[in-house]
């Protein structure tokens, strides 16, 4: 196995050039979600120049599959390289996709050593599209894309190297308040002003904040509330996001915040229609196996990893659609350092993710993926041991 792992490393600092031009070319092109045409041409190309069985729009118009090799256990790095509207790679998906690649280069060298003939199994480097605002793992999890693997593995770069992020179930609700329109100086008796509603309905739920926890969020935007200031607003939309560090008290939150909702509908006289989209984000669950692993690759290759405990992960950060999988396949979503104490959706952190100092740290993330990959495809009882604790996971979060 020790042979294995040398190959993976090797392969990995033998394409380094390849890969940050790769990574370059994805950041200078950036495609908000479902749109990533040039991303997934670029990758579905590197890979499968590289040996793997390519499926190019896989499920979804800008996923794709790229595999070696048969049988279980079967090991997925996911990739991600959507962008953020108008401001670009602010969070890095260039390097989660190279990342994701380089992992698979490495996995791909160490089952062509004559090392691997006793061991067998399918690595796949699977194409995500649309983690920004589309959800598109949850997509291809309603597909059936994940049935057949036993484990997925993932990197995002950020200000630190961490094993156990605190990502939170989300959801979006969607709130429109209709009211009557009649001119604002003339009769606005003869008005019901929706706008009213929205504000009513915004301070509601800020007033309820006092009592929610310290792990919750509820934060939102009044998107419409009105055509013009002498016209008594007859439509007024607000756009929220709900997070809870459980899938359990996400249900909690939403029953509290439909209470203030109808209560502005009520004190206006409006009429309110009001929806949670169809793609709830599941919070994260960290396998515990796959994480007591990747902290060990993690030394072998001199890369500092933060304590679990450390006071500076305990506040929840955001979401991520990687929480449904990791519902559904034991996973590993871990935060890499890329030479920046910037924050994720920034300009600074997109400008941190093109730069030559991530490099390196991008290069060593994709190292310890492979090193923990390899270390489920060779070890049976490691990946027994993964899939108890899954399941004991999965009972607590119910």
């Amino acid at each position: 196995m020790e042979a294995m792992k040398q190959a993976a490393c090797s392969a990995i600092d033998d394409e380094s050039q390849a890969l940050a031009e790769l990574s370059h070319d994805i950041w200078s092109h950036p495609e908000i979600c479902y749109q990533e045409k040039h991303a997934h041409d670029v990758l579905t190309a590197f890979l499968e120049g590289r040996g793997f069985k390519v499926d190019r729009h896989f499920v979804l118009e800008t996923a794709f599959r790229a595999q070696w090799g048969s049988g279980r256990p079967h090991v997925a790095v996911l990739c991600e390289y959507d962008a953020l509207p108008e401001i670009g790679h602010a969070c890095g998906h260039n390097l989660i996709a190279e990342v994701g690649v380089a992992a698979g280069l490495g996995l791909l060298a160490a089952l062509r050593t004559p090392h691997a003939a006793q061991h067998q199994g399918t690595v796949t480097v699977l194409g995500t599209p649309a983690e920004e605002g589309g959800s598109g793992k949850i997509d291809l999890l309603r597909a059936g894309v994940f049935i057949d693997i036993d484990v997925a593995l993932m990197a995002h770069p950020g200000w630190c190297s961490a094993i156990h992020m605190h990502a939170l179930a989300i959801h979006t609700l969607t709130i429109k308040y209709l009211g009557k329109a009649s001119h604002a100086a003339a009769a606005p008796w003869e008005g019901i002003n929706a706008l009213d509603a929205a504000v009513q309905c915004y301070t509601n739920i800020s007033c309820l904040r006092q009592q929610l926890k310290p792990s919750w969020r509820i934060h939102g935007i009044i998107t419409h509330g009105g055509v013009a200031p002498n016209i008594i607003p007859e439509m007024a939309e607000l756009l929220y996001f709900v997070r809870t560090p459980t899938m359990s008290e996400l249900q909690t939150a939403k029953k509290r915040i439909a209470a203030c909702v109808d209560a502005a509908a009520t004190a206006t006289g409006c009429t309110v229609t009001y929806e949670f989209d169809d793609k709830p984000m599941a919070n994260l669950i960290t396998n515990r196996t796959l994480s007591r692993l990747y902290r060990q690759n993690a030394a072998t290759v001199s890369v500092p990893v933060l304590a679990d405990d450390d006071p500076r992960l305990v506040a929840p950060s955001g979401s991520t659609d990687m929480g449904n999988v990791s519902h559904a396949v034991p996973s590993l979503h871990t935060h890499f350092y890329i030479d920046t104490d910037c924050h994720a959706h920034t300009r600074p952190f997109a400008q941190a993710a093109d730069s030559a100092a991530a490099q390196p740290h991008t290069r060593a993330t994709a190292k310890i993926v492979a090193l923990t990959a390899i270390d489920v495809l060779c070890r049976p009882e490691l990946l027994k041991q993964i899939k108890v604790e899954f399941e004991e996971d999965i009972l607590e979060e119910d």
